[in-house]
């Protein structure tokens, strides 16, 4: 029976004819494998994701590994980007098992959902001192059928072990001499020789974007105590966008370099970096980086519907040969067939590319702006259900049945705010006000419907402080998206709400802050005080271009209809302001507390 191949995941339906018998993630292959009393076995992966394709291709395609995981496990794949809540509890147990963790990401677990075994890529021969996929196989089931009181006590003793990691809240927020300390370790810890940060005293590879850490690194609040802070960020995006992991034919960045000079790309392109480094740019003054990684965005991951594909693939093939990376490497690309998409419109990342695409729109090419906009109804069309609560993903007419996280709720509504102060229209953030209600509620932040049904069923869900890696955690995002409404005047319920997580968060992400940039982002502006800027009258008049550049918390620029939309909708920011004597009129607030009106552009500088 075919179970996956009308998945909302392009990366299970890439496995619908493997002679595996898999099961998408759910209830039922738990039940199946405690009726034949086998245990289970969990693949996950991506669709662009290189090691993923090498193992589906040498054990998931082979006849003969198939027969022995059907005969003896039952088997479940997964796509860590439709089920992120799945992946890091997953990732969380394999950690106890296997120091380098990674995808694809194998899990051998009871039916009851306890991990006793973990590993990652697995070869199709022993490659010492890895062990052959097969060998492994052979010993699980000769574990399971020979010891299963020692496998049930590792499962065991594994979960409460995870359980008991969860950290208690700090007592209060980081302050800003904690979050310039933080950023002063990021400092120490930047490559002088070809900027960015890898791993160790030797910098060893590979070497990622990070771009939630450059975000925190911009922040005008450590100008003074972590002096050198933004000019980390500047020399490392200096440097990506001047070596091979920077595309100059199609626009935007690849997801990594394997050396330390940012050379030889890992070649799959994430619309989470490239947003994540329009934002970057933007904030370092480089219009023209914002504007090659969002026109990458718009001309290869738009899709047809509006929404926004989750990445590129690393493969294409090229003279009937799978190629990695060549199309990549030609400069004429005319004649050749593109690596393929994952068309998924994941709800979270697609808020974070309206956010990026707002902003860029406003300050260099307008279409950039529209295709926000087209994003965003896009996703609110096809991502929304009937009740108002979200889906995490869909793909082409299909609505993925994977539960929203967090991510989604907070990445959603902060890319609608974004949207919202560039277009002046309130409905976003109307729109954007709803999302983060329906996760407040007197027990606690959490989504609608509590998180993945079987995780909870099993005691699995994940514990601990969630790094912000490629971008920001689901509790980040959410956290700046609270923020964010607070700063725009919508009540001081949503600035409790922030601090509510980054207080859960603080002491790991001040002892690891490069792991942790958007919360500690988030904590900065919690420890300072708002800069407001709003602009009523003419949208194109020179003080509103001025206002657009401004290093500030929240720029928006709108008509007076628009301001006395925003303050009517409970926005209380821009009660009262509008264009005196017609004339475009800019309000400089600090902490909501405005200087007096001005209509002189210098004035904001």
């Amino acid at each position: 029976m075919n179970r996956l191949a009308n998945a909302s995941s392009p990366y299970l339906r890439a496995h619908a004819d493997n002679p595996v018998a898999w099961f998408p993630w759910g209830a039922e292959a738990f039940a199946l494998a405690a009726e034949r009393d086998v245990p289970v076995m969990v693949s996950i992966g991506y669709s662009t994701c290189h090691w993923c394709h090498v193992m589906a291709r040498e054990s998931f395609q082979d006849a003969e590994a198939a027969a022995v995981l059907n005969d003896g496990f039952v088997s479940i794949k997964v796509d860590r980007e439709e089920h992120p809540d799945v992946d890091a509890a997953y990732l969380d147990a394999a950690s106890a098992f296997t120091p380098h963790l990674g995808w694809p990401l194998t899990v051998f677990a009871s039916p009851e959902g306890r991990v006793f075994y973990a590993g990652t890529y697995f070869p199709p021969v022993p490659r010492p001192p890895q062990p052959s996929f097969r060998q492994v196989l052979a010993a699980v089931r000769e574990a399971w059928t020979e010891r299963r009181g020692d496998v049930d006590a590792t499962g065991s003793s594994l979960r409460d072990a995870l359980a008991a990691a969860a950290t208690a809240p700090a007592d209060a927020p980081p302050t800003l001499e904690h979050l310039a300390a933080a950023a002063r370790a990021v400092v120490a810890r930047e490559d002088r020789e070809y900027a960015g940060f890898a791993a160790g005293p030797a910098f060893e590879t590979p070497k990622f974007p990070n771009t939630p850490v450059l975000r925190f690194m911009q922040h005008p609040a450590l100008a003074s105590d972590a002096p050198d802070a933004a000019g980390v960020a500047s020399r490392a995006l200096a440097a990506m966008a001047g070596s091979d992991l920077h595309d100059t034919v199609e626009g935007g960045f690849f997801r990594y370099a394997t050396r330390r000079d940012w050379s030889v790309p890992h070649y799959e392109r994430m619309l989470t970096d490239n947003a994540g480094l329009v934002e970057v740019a933007l904030a370092a003054g480089d219009d023209v980086a914002a504007t090659d990684a969002a026109r990458f965005l718009v001309d290869v991951l738009q899709l047809p519907t509006g929404g926004i594909a989750a990445a590129q693939d690393s493969e294409s093939i090229i003279d009937g040969v799978r190629n990695e990376g060549g199309y990549y490497r030609v400069a004429d690309r005319s004649g050749l067939q593109p690596p393929a998409l994952d068309a998924k419109v994941v709800t979270g990342w697609n808020g974070h590319a309206i956010a990026a695409l707002a902003a860029v729109g406003t300050r260099t090419d307008p279409r950039f702006l529209e295709a926000a906009r087209w994003a965003a109804d896009a996703v609110l069309e096809s991502n929304v259900a009937d009740d108002g609560t979200l889906r995490r993903a869909s793909f082409d007419e299909i609505r993925s049945t994977a539960p929203a996280t967090l991510e989604d709720y907070g990445g959603l509504a902060r890319g609608l705010l974004a949207l919202a102060r560039a277009t002046g229209e309130v409905v976003y953030a109307s729109r954007a006000r709803a999302l983060v209600d329906l996760c407040l509620g007197d027990g606690g932040i959490h989504v609608p419907g509590g998180g993945d049904p079987v995780l909870v069923a099993q005691g699995m869900q994940p514990h601990g402080v969630p790094s912000d890696g490629a971008s920001p955690s689901g509790p980040s995002v959410f956290a700046a998206a609270a923020l964010d409404l607070w700063r725009l005047g919508a009540g001081e319920r949503y600035r409790t709400a922030a601090d509510t997580l980054v207080r859960a968060a603080s002491d790991t992400a001040l002892a690891t802050p490069l792991a942790h940039g958007a919360i500690l982002d988030v904590a900065l502006g919690l420890a300072s005080a708002p800069r407001q800027v709003v602009v009523v009258g003419e949208t194109d008049a020179e003080i509103a271009d001025a206002a657009r550049r401004v290093a500030a918390d929240v720029v928006a620029v709108l008509s007076p209809a628009q301001a006395q939309a925003f303050a009517e909708a409970g926005f209380e920011l821009f009660a009262g302001k509008a264009a005196i004597g017609g004339e475009a009129t800019a309000y400089d607030c600090r902490a909501f507390t405005c200087a007096l009106p001005t209509t002189d552009p210098a004035a904001l500088v």
